[in-house]
C-alpha cells in the first residue's frame, strides 16, 4: 500500500513536470511569432495623419521616476495630443509634479482634474469616470502612472487602433527594479513570466480577451458600449474586465509590439509578497479556471519534487534538466528579447527563486479574500473590492 502510494505521486511529479514544460514550450512558440510579427510591422513615417488622442492618467500618490514617466509624454512625436492628470484628493503630493510639468513643457495640452465624487470601491476607475467628460478627444489612452513610453510611443499605438475591428490595443511592460531583492523578484516575474503567460494565452486562447494597465488604448464610443468607467468602478482589476468586456462585443483586444517601462519601489520580501498575493487574488476571481490550471505551468517547482522522490532515476535528472534548460529559455527570449529587458541576464540565477515564491503565493492565495491596495485594505468577491 505505501509502496502503491510512493508510485502515485512519482507519476503526479512526472506528469507536472511535463505539463511545465510543454507551457514552457507555448510560451516560447507565442514569444517567437510575437517576434516575426513585429519584425513584420511597417511603420508608418512620423508625419502620418493619425486621430488626436487623449492620454488619461489617474494619480494617487508619488511612484519611483514618476516624473520621468511623466515627462516621456510630452516628448511624444505625434500632432495632436493631451493629457489629462486625476486625483481624488486636493493634496496629493502628485498635484506638484503635474504643475512643474506644465511649467517645463507649456506648449503641450495638460489639465488636471480633481476628482471629489466617490463613485466606487476602486477610486482609480472612480478618478478616471470624472476625467472622461473633461477630455477633449474620441480616441482614448489609459495607463498607469509610473509608465515611461518611448517618443514614438502614441504613433504605434494609435497606428494599431485605427481599425474598425479593432476595439483595444494593449502592450507587454518590463520593470525596472530598484536594489532590493525583493524588487528584482518582482522585475523578474513580470519580464519572464507574466509576460510569457500573457503569450501562452495569446496562443491558446485564439488572441488575447483582456488588457493589462500598463496600456488601455480605445475609443469612446466603445467605452460607452460596455457602459462605460462606471461598470468596473467595483472591480479591482478594472483593466482586465476592460479589456474581457471589450472583447465580448466582438471587437479585436490587440497587444501591440510596444513594451513599456514600469520603476519598482524597493520592495522588501514582505512587500514583494503582499503585492504578488493581491494580483494571485485579482487573478482567482477574474479567471477562476485558467488561475486553476496555473498548477500545471510550474515547472520548476515540479522537476524539484521529481528529484526528491526519484532521485535515483537518470530519467529524472534528465527530465529535470530539460525543464531548467525551457524555464531559462522563456525567461532569455521573453524577458531579454520581447519586452528587452537588459536587466534578465543578471539576475537569470534567481529565477528559481521567484518561481518557488510563486507557487507559494498560489497555495496562500486561496487562503482567503483580503487584498492590500495602495494603503487601504479591501475584502475581494467575485473580483469586486468590498471595503
Amino acid at each position: 500500500m505505501i509502496r502503491y502510494g510512493i508510485q502515485v505521486i512519482e507519476a503526479l511529479v512526472t506528469l507536472g513536470t511535463l505539463s511545465g514544460v510543454g507551457y514552457y514550450g507555448i510560451c516560447l512558440w507565442g514569444a517567437v511569432r510575437f517576434l516575426v510579427e513585429r519584425k513584420k510591422l511597417v511603420h508608418l513615417p512620423s508625419g502620418t495623419n493619425l486621430p488626436p488622442v487623449s492620454i488619461l492618467k489617474p494619480l494617487k500618490g508619488t511612484d519611483p521616476e514618476m516624473y520621468e514617466g511623466f515627462r516621456s509624454h510630452c516628448l511624444q512625436d505625434y500632432q495632436q495630443y493631451e493629457i489629462v492628470f486625476g486625483v481624488s484628493d486636493e493634496n496629493d503630493p502628485a498635484i506638484q509634479l503635474v504643475e512643474q510639468l506644465k511649467l517645463e513643457f507649456p506648449q503641450r495640452a495638460i489639465q488636471l482634474v480633481v476628482c471629489r465624487e466617490h463613485l466606487g470601491t476602486n477610486m482609480k476607475v472612480s478618478t478616471l469616470a470624472q476625467m472622461l467628460p473633461l477630455a477633449r478627444y474620441a480616441h482614448l489612452i489609459v495607463n498607469d502612472s509610473d509608465i515611461r513610453v518611448e517618443k514614438d510611443y502614441l504613433q504605434r499605438i494609435l497606428t494599431s487602433l485605427d481599425s474598425p475591428r479593432v476595439g483595444m490595443v494593449t502592450c507587454l511592460y518590463r520593470g525596472i527594479s530598484s536594489h532590493t531583492l525583493g524588487s528584482r523578484l518582482e522585475s523578474l516575474g513580470i519580464s519572464t513570466d507574466f509576460s510569457g503567460g500573457v503569450l501562452a494565452a495569446r496562443e491558446v486562447e485564439g488572441g488575447i480577451h483582456f488588457a493589462l494597465g500598463s496600456t488601455l488604448a480605445f475609443k469612446r464610443s466603445d467605452l460607452q458600449s460596455i457602459g462605460g468607467f462606471e461598470s468596473v468602478v467595483d472591480y479591482l482589476a478594472d483593466d482586465y474586465e476592460l479589456g474581457k468586456r471589450i472583447s465580448a462585443k466582438g471587437l479585436q483586444v490587440k497587444l501591440s509590439e510596444v513594451a513599456v517601462e514600469t520603476f519598482l519601489p524597493p520592495y522588501t520580501l514582505r512587500d514583494f509578497f503582499g503585492h504578488q498575493l493581491r494580483w494571485a487574488r485579482s487573478l482567482r476571481d477574474s479567471r477562476r479556471w485558467g488561475y486553476l490550471g496555473m498548477v500545471l505551468t510550474f515547472g520548476l517547482p515540479w522537476a524539484m519534487l521529481v528529484l526528491a522522490f526519484i532521485h535515483g532515476a537518470l530519467w529524472a535528472h534528465a527530465l529535470a534538466g530539460l525543464t531548467v534548460f525551457m524555464r531559462l529559455a522563456v525567461a532569455l527570449v521573453v524577458g531579454r528579447w520581447v519586452v528587452n529587458d537588459r536587466q534578465v541576464p543578471p539576475w537569470l540565477i534567481l529565477v528559481p527563486v521567484r518561481d518557488l515564491m510563486a507557487i507559494i503565493v498560489w497555495v496562500v492565495s486561496f487562503m482567503g479574500d483580503t487584498v492590500a491596495w495602495r494603503g487601504t485594505s479591501f475584502t475581494l468577491k467575485d473580483g469586486k473590492l468590498q471595503g
